[in-house]
């Protein structure tokens, strides 16, 4: 019996009804069920053969468990190997050369650094900063965010050089992007699934969380709106599928008739039943328990232990794994030669 393992934390509503889904549908030699684990040896064979992660980003021994259990032949969702090398700034950059709209971005230097970090440690970082750069860039009206931040927190919206200095300072250690503000006349939350499959819901991130999303399907009934929506569709699904994650959601801004990439580092992204409403969690429940069953359909493999096939999720078949090399050249080429993709 394969296993798909659902691993969660605050949420209440989208784990159980997951694992309802999967299991009402009655796959052969399939079954879902929570995550449990405790301490992990370093040979320990993995238990589940798919998991859907939803709190490793919280909770450090949660990402190493994934990970190790990614290694050993089970099917992540998401790969927690690009989640820990991703960040907010690199997205914006790649998705600025996949030809997606972004608004103006620009990284900056930590305000405040770790214990320990010195003036010799900074040495190559340009001082005084040339602040007159980034607000020609950006303007007096925009977004600080955690480059590696999720969930809208410590997020600040400021509209002159005084409150930006002011949210500037109280960001301690945090590495932040900066980002023109959009003067949208439309905002929307793409979801997308397996990199195949998109909803796209209408979003108001100026209202409490609870109220955000528009309840029901979003349908577009001109001509225009049909173009944009299949702009969105289009952009949504060339982020998703160029950083490889299979559950994601990617905000857009509609300015000018432009859908403006705002925010799409969501692995982990909102499925609670009491904000996206149930139209809309009925469709990401289902689409989530189709795609994690197909998932345990492949065979189970092992990756190669090599990079950059490591960080980018290529695997050998399960029994090429096992087959003996002879010699370290031939061992190097064999896995080189060998690597599928998962």
């Amino acid at each position: 019996m394969k296993k798909i393992g659902v691993l969660f934390g605050w949420e209440n509503s989208f784990p159980g009804a997951l694992v309802e889904q999967i299991n009402a549908r009655h796959p052969a030699g399939v079954e879902a069920e929570f995550v449990l684990t405790g301490a992990v040896l370093a040979n320990q064979a993995p238990h589940y053969a798919v998991i859907v992660d939803r709190i490793s980003h919280d909770v450090p021994f949660y990402r190493t468990f994934v990970k190790h259990a990614a290694l050993s032949g089970t099917a992540v969702i998401n790969d927690p190997f690009w989640c820990s090398a991703d960040d907010k700034f690199f997205e914006y950059a790649l998705a600025g050369r996949l030809g997606v709209a972004v608004p103006s971005t620009v990284l900056l230097p930590q305000k405040e650094y770790a214990p320990g970090t010195t003036a010799k440690s900074l040495r190559n970082l340009e001082y005084p900063l040339d602040w007159d750069t980034v607000f020609r860039a950006v303007g007096e009206h925009g977004f600080l965010k955690p480059v590696n931040g999720s969930g809208g927190r410590e997020v600040r919206e400021v509209r002159t050089r005084s409150e930006f200095f002011r949210a500037y300072d109280q960001s301690r250690s945090l590495c932040m992007v900066y980002q023109k503000a959009m003067e949208f006349s439309e905002y929307y939350r793409c979801f997308v699934v397996g990199r195949k499959k998109v909803r796209i819901m209408a979003y108001d991130p100026r209202k409490p969380h609870a109220q955000r999303y528009e309840k029901s399907a979003a349908r577009a009934t001109s001509f225009s709106a049909r173009k944009l929506f299949a702009r969105m569709e289009e952009d949504a699904l060339k982020i998703c599928r160029a950083l490889g994650y299979d559950l994601n959601t990617v905000e857009f801004a509609v300015a000018k008739g432009v859908p403006y990439a705002i925010d799409f580092m969501n692995p982990v992204p909102d499925a609670d039943l009491n904000s996206v409403g149930s139209h809309h969690f009925e469709w990401i429940v289902r689409q989530t328990a189709e795609l994690a069953i197909a998932r345990t359909r492949s065979a189970v493999h092992t990756r190669a232990l090599r990079r950059p096939a490591l960080l980018e999720g290529k695997t050998l078949p399960a029994k090429a794994a096992k087959k003996k090399q002879v010699g370290r050249e031939d061992e190097r080429e064999a896995l080189d030669l060998m690597l599928v993709q998962s």
